[in-house]
């Protein structure tokens, strides 16, 4: 099957030397970027990650300190990376929770700023985990019939992980399902917007799942002893919690989405201040309006004077 694509779909897949995504980094990622036309390009890069691999991480995905140490560093491959992925709609496995953060957060740490707006994000972990709930190992098997051999080598996880989505395009061709709430649908279908929505579960707003939109769009924390309130809300009785999150161990991208609504919030703040203010000088400038000036006497005037009091 061929995806039915509007713009091309980068399938990516990242080796780090651990899963915190603010301070951890990238030692391997390898990009599928499957074109509207039918076609692959394909680009795998080590990174050096400027810190030793713990021997644990090693274990899983056989990248070790040796390998890397002769490799350019994230800072030197950056842009190459962001113009490779161009305006790509981005899909992985898990991608949505671990790769997204990842990436952005060594692209913003050199100073690559990737916009994220307009693109689609299509988490194929979510696919399954909803349909079938298995691993990328059992998935592989179960969809493709295969055995993943090269399991947490960046390139076979990928490629596993793209021909995973063309068998679950056919399998659940028209397979009807229903949501928590009742509802019935078929999400599975050969489209990149329908996939985004279907696979984007809890609306990040940082997509490392720090902060999310709740039901009427307003971003709310997803942690902590303020889980579900709104930042605004927040702002409103604890301004000193953005101080918190900016000096804490928090994501850049999630700061950078932080300081967004810290200075909306703030902007609005300084209009309803201006407002009030303003409604508090208009009753003064009323009490105090200048008298009319006199008009001029004229004689019509002088013979009401006169008939008014008979003189």
């Amino acid at each position: 099957m061929k995806l039915n694509l509007k713009r091309p779909l980068a399938f990516f897949d990242l080796e780090a030397t651990g899963v915190n995504v603010g301070a951890d980094r990238i030692v391997e990622i390898a990009i599928l970027k499957a074109m509207p036309d039918g076609t692959e390009q394909m680009l795998v890069k080590r990174i050096n990650p400027e810190m030793p691999i713990p021997l644990v991480t090693s274990l899983i995905h056989g990248i070790y300190d040796e390998d890397v140490k002769e490799e350019p560093k994230f800072a030197d491959v950056a842009q190459e990376l962001a113009d490779f992925i161009g305006d790509a709609d981005l899909a992985g496995y898990n991608s949505n929770k671990f790769d997204i953060p990842m990436l952005l957060e060594e692209f913003l740490r050199v100073g690559v700023d990737l916009d994220m707006s307009d693109r689609k994000f299509v988490d194929v972990q979510n696919i399954f985990h909803q349909m079938e709930q298995r691993t990328l190992k059992a998935a592989y098997k179960f969809y493709c019939d295969k055995d993943l051999t090269n399991a947490h080598a960046a390139e076979a996880d990928i490629r596993a992980t793209y021909e995973v989505l063309l068998a679950q395009l056919d399998k659940y061709k028209d397979v009807e399902f229903t949501d928590k709430q009742g509802k019935i649908s078929v999400p599975v279908v050969n489209d990149v917007d329908a996939l985004h929505s279907f696979t984007n579960l809890n609306k990040s707003v940082d997509y490392a799942g720090r902060i999310v939109f709740n039901d009427n769009g307003e971003e709310c924390i997803n942690f902590g002893k303020h889980k579900g309130k709104t930042l605004e809300s927040i702002f409103d009785t604890e301004p000193s919690y953005y101080a918190w999150m900016m000096q804490g161990d928090f994501p850049l991208f999630t700061k950078k989405k932080l300081e967004e609504v810290w200075k909306r919030w703030n902007n609005k703040k300084e209009a309803l201040k201006q407002s009030k203010a303003a409604q508090h000088q208009a009753p003064r400038q009323q009490q105090y309006k200048k008298p009319e000036p006199a008009k001029p006497v004229t004689n019509d005037m002088l013979e009401q004077l006169k008939m008014k009091f008979g003189k």
